[in-house]
């Protein structure tokens, strides 16, 4: 239903204004339309996402749907959700995001589930990410497992930025290091665990990427090289022994 204000014009309600987006997303090809709907209406509207839904009825006032519209636009420009909202859930965690990081993926979660299971809350581990990004994946290591002590490096000086953030925000201790791979490390030193979900995508395929990848997400967390193994490689050559 639509309400009427004072004036007499009709306002449109959360549910008319998502039932028009999720349309119009998916006739742009958006992946996800209702859930991106949603997530940019809660987001313009200061809400949680499930408020969105219980409060389906309440009139938007003309600066809500100002604010709203500036959303879709950004989407439809194929900017990924995260960005525009500027954080991204991974496992447990509501984590922060900016153009400088990749957005984490619901599949990096095995990353996590793998860790956790090869780490006992004793005997006391040291565990390294390389390439950590957001974070994510040694944050959510961390924040299972607080009893390891915890590393984590990125070329990045901003992605470094965003990580100490999440870290903080969630209550992990993780020791940063900017640089590239292990020469971030200040010497080289053994590790129980090494964790990475380096970049793997062949430098001729980024192009054939969807448009919220390969025009928004950093370059240097995606270009694996000629053969998609140059980080790899890397990792592997270098590791400590």
């Amino acid at each position: 239903m639509q309400n009427q204000s004072k004036t007499g014009e009709f306002q449109p309600t959360i549910r008319n204004v998502l039932s028009w987006t999720a349309s119009y997303f998916q006739s742009r090809n958006i992946a996800s339309p209702k859930a991106d709907a949603a997530i940019l209406l809660a987001h313009a509207l200061n809400m949680e996402r499930i408020e969105v839904y219980l409060q389906h009825d309440k009139p938007l006032c003309p600066r809500e749907l100002e604010v709203f519209k500036s959303l879709i636009k950004r989407r439809i420009r194929r900017e990924p959700v995260a960005y525009i909202v500027g954080t991204k859930g991974f496992w447990t965690l509501d984590l922060a995001v900016t153009y400088d990081v990749l957005i984490p993926r619901p599949e990096t979660e095995f990353m996590v589930e793998a860790a956790l299971s090869g780490l006992s809350e004793t005997p006391r581990k040291r565990v390294l990410e390389l390439g950590t990004g957001s974070g994510a994946v040694v944050i959510a290591v961390a924040s299972e497992r607080p009893g390891h002590i915890f590393f984590a490096s990125d070329r990045s000086v901003k992605a470094i930025e965003v990580a100490r953030k999440n870290a903080v925000r969630h209550g992990t201790t993780v020791h940063f290091f900017c640089g590239d791979w292990f020469k971030a490390l200040s010497k080289r030193q053994p590790f129980d665990v090494i964790m990475s979900n380096p970049p793997y995508i062949r430098t001729a395929e980024i192009g054939q990427l969807q448009p919220e990848i390969f025009q928004y997400e950093p370059l240097t967390a995606l270009d694996g090289g000629k053969d998609g193994l140059g980080a790899i490689r890397h990792i592997l050559n270098f590791a400590p022994p």
